[in-house]
């Protein structure tokens, strides 16, 4: 095995772990969540990093392609209990290749949906928001420090729903899902609401802050259809993978600006859907 310790100033996992830790606190998950350093040792020295929304076999691979000696990730590997990381199983086979290339893994998640800069802050970038504030603001003293879940904030110059929906797409990395939209395509926005991955729950955060259309993943049918049935905003639905995937772009600044590593960015899709086929519509006649 080859020695990793760390030389100065190359920093050691420990010392990336504890910048990350500080940037993205662990007290900020929320509770179910599982954040912070999965696996690797911490004196082992960082030259080059890799960041992710998903550390699957895929990402692992580009990892040790690319020879990162840590992964930072947004979706946890380990996020529900489990009783065996045995190599025939999915998780415990990223756990053992990880493991025995002395690559060390990190989430970021939940923490880092509410941080202020954050996910959606990221997100909102892409889209040219302006005068940004939390969807759902954190609690108390967070609060003031701009924290919260989603953002809100003023498009440069109104556009129509299809407009958006269209520069939304152009915007996001590409997905096979795309970007759909569900509300009169005429309609002129000029507030929009944002969420990085699954926003369903925040439904009504956006309805109560009065935006004209609300973007973010995982929009299901039944909740969507009662928002737009009581005069919700429009929604713009995109693929989750491509919703948080701008934010690997700041936690790559900011660690190049922190530390003397090569931090590489993932750009691969690792949304599950990969085929997208739309109807023609057929034609009626009387």
């Amino acid at each position: 095995m080859t020695d990793r310790t760390a030389p100065s100033p190359v920093p050691t996992v420990r010392q990336v772990v504890d910048a990350l830790d500080a940037r993205y606190p662990r007290s900020w998950a929320e509770s179910w969540d599982r954040v912070g350093l999965v696996l690797g040792e911490f004196e082992h020295a960082v030259s080059r990093v890799l960041c992710v929304v998903d550390c699957v076999p895929e990402t692992v691979d580009q990892a040790l392609a690319a020879g990162a000696d840590l992964i930072v990730a947004h979706h946890p590997l380990l996020l529900k209990p489990v009783s065996s990381i045995a190599p025939d199983t999915f998780k415990g086979r990223i756990v053992h290749r990880l493991i025995r290339a002395e690559v060390a893994l990190y989430t970021a998640h939940t923490n880092a949906d509410v941080a202020n800069p954050g996910v959606s802050d990221a997100l909102a970038a892409r889209l040219g928001l302006t005068g940004l504030r939390p969807l759902a603001p954190a609690e108390g003293a967070a609060a003031g420090e701009g924290r919260g879940a989603g953002r809100i904030g003023e498009l440069a110059e109104p556009l129509t729903l299809a407009a958006l929906a269209a520069l939304a797409a152009e915007r996001l990395p590409a997905t096979a899902a795309g970007v759909r939209a569900a509300g009169d395509p005429e309609r002129t926005i000029r507030t929009v609401a944002v969420c990085g991955g699954a926003g369903d729950s925040f439904l009504a955060d956006a309805a109560r802050a009065g935006v004209d259309a609300y973007l973010c993943a995982d929009l299901r049918h039944h909740p969507a259809g009662e928002h737009l049935a009581n005069d919700g905003p429009a929604l713009l639905d995109a693929a989750h993978w491509a919703t948080e995937r701008p934010w690997l772009d700041d936690v790559a600044a900011w660690l190049r600006s922190r530390f003397p590593v090569d931090v590489v960015v993932s750009d691969l899709d690792t949304d599950p859907w990969t085929v997208h086929s739309a109807s023609a519509q057929k034609e009626t006649h009387s």
